[in-house]
C-alpha cells in the first residue's frame, strides 16, 4: 500500500519498532512524535497520509490530539487518516470509539499495512488515503 505515516506514540521503542514494520510493508514513515504537541507540528510539516496515534499518550488522550490534527487539517484543506492505536480491546474502548466515528482504531498487536488497507476499505478513519 501506497502511503505516508505519521506514528505518535510515547514508547520511543514503539515508535521504532511500527516504523520498520510500516516500512517493511511498503508505507513511507513521515515522521514520529511522542507528544500531542509535536504530533500536530509534524503533522502539519509532513501532511502523512495516516496519523498512527497511541490512545494513551502519556498524559494525554490520543483521542483528544487526533481531535486537534483534524482541526488543523481541516484548515490547510488536507484531510489525513487517523487511526488509533492501543493494547486495549476495541470493545474496552468501544464508547470512546463510537464517540469519534472519523478516527479509526486498530489493536496494536494487529497494526500492519494490509490492516490499515482493510481499516481504510471499511470505512473506518476515512473513506480513503489521499493520493497526491
Amino acid at each position: 500500500m501506497d502511503m505516508r505515516c505519521l506514528i505518535v506514540d510515547d514508547d520511543a521503542g514503539f515508535r521504532t519498532a511500527m516504523g520498520h514494520l510500516l516500512e517493511r510493508g511498503g508505507a513511507v514513515v513521515a515522521g514520529t512524535a511522542s507528544n500531542g504537541a509535536e504530533a500536530v507540528e509534524r503533522a502539519r510539516d509532513s501532511r502523512p497520509d495516516v496519523v498512527l496515534i497511541d490512545v494513551r499518550l502519556g498524559s494525554e488522550s490520543g483521542f483528544d490530539v487526533a481531535r486537534r490534527i483534524d482541526e488543523s487539517a481541516a484548515d490547510t484543506g488536507w484531510t489525513p487518516v487517523v487511526v488509533l492505536l492501543s493494547t486495549q480491546a476495541e470493545d474496552e474502548l468501544a464508547a470512546s470509539v463510537a464517540a469519534h466515528p472519523a478516527f479509526g482504531f486498530l489493536d496494536k498487536t494487529t497494526v500492519s499495512t494490509a490492516r490499515i488497507g482493510e481499516l481504510l476499505s471499511a470505512g473506518r478513519g476515512r473513506q480513503e488515503v489521499n493520493r497526491r
